[in-house]
Formats: structure tokens, C-alpha cells, sequence
């Protein structure tokens, strides 16, 4: 029983021992091999969901401009709705407006629209 353990004991030393000289050698080999799994997911997260995450995201940005034009349209000239609406819902919004207002007023080219969908 005693030998067992004595055997036990030197291969994992022996272990330890090839696993501190391959991180001593190869540093780079080891930190590789320590990130491979991260790697892996992003290789993987980018041939399956990427596109579908791209897209999940521009259409929230596009439903969140048509909320906000909806909303706090009047800002920019274009009243929809009545301004007691739209002032109980102005502490939510006020981090975002002045992003907001300047993406609806820039200047738009028909190449923005179409550089998008290429």
C-alpha cells in the first residue's frame, strides 16, 4: 500500500515537474494553450451568432430612434404626441436626448443607406 502511494506521489511530482519546464520553456506555448478554450468561443460565437447579434442590434437602434422620434419628437419639430406624455417620460430619456437629437438631425447621404447592406 505504501509503495502505491511513494508511486503516486513521484508521477505527480513528475508532473509538476514537466508542467513548471513547459511553462518555464514554452511561456508562450502555455499562455496559448491556457486561452484556447476563450478562442475557441469567440470562433465559435463568430461563425454562428455574429451576424444575428449585428442585426438584433440594429434593429433595436432603429426601434429606439422610432420611440424616441414617437415620444420627444417636438424637440425637433415634430409634434406627435401631447407634451404631457412625453414629460412623464423625460427623467428616462434624458441620458440618451442629446445623443438622439444629434442622430436624427445629421446629414444623410444615399450612401448611408446603402453601405449597410452591403
Amino acid at each position: 500500500m505504501n509503495q502505491k502511494k511513494e508511486g503516486e506521489k513521484r508521477k505527480n511530482q513528475n508532473r509538476k515537474g514537466e508542467n513548471r519546464l513547459i511553462k518555464d520553456l514554452f511561456p508562450e506555448l502555455a499562455a496559448k494553450l491556457k486561452n484556447s478554450s476563450k478562442m475557441i468561443r469567440e470562433i465559435l460565437y463568430g461563425l454562428m451568432l455574429h451576424e444575428m447579434d449585428l442585426e438584433m442590434r440594429k434593429e433595436k437602434g432603429h426601434l429606439d430612434n422610432l420611440f424616441m422620434l414617437v415620444v420627444f419628437g417636438d424637440l425637433i419639430g415634430l409634434p406627435l404626441l401631447p407634451p404631457y406624455y412625453s414629460m412623464r417620460l423625460l427623467p428616462h430619456i434624458i441620458p440618451s436626448l442629446e445623443t438622439w437629437k444629434r442622430r436624427m438631425l445629421r446629414e444623410k447621404d444615399l450612401t448611408d443607406f446603402v453601405a449597410h447592406d452591403l
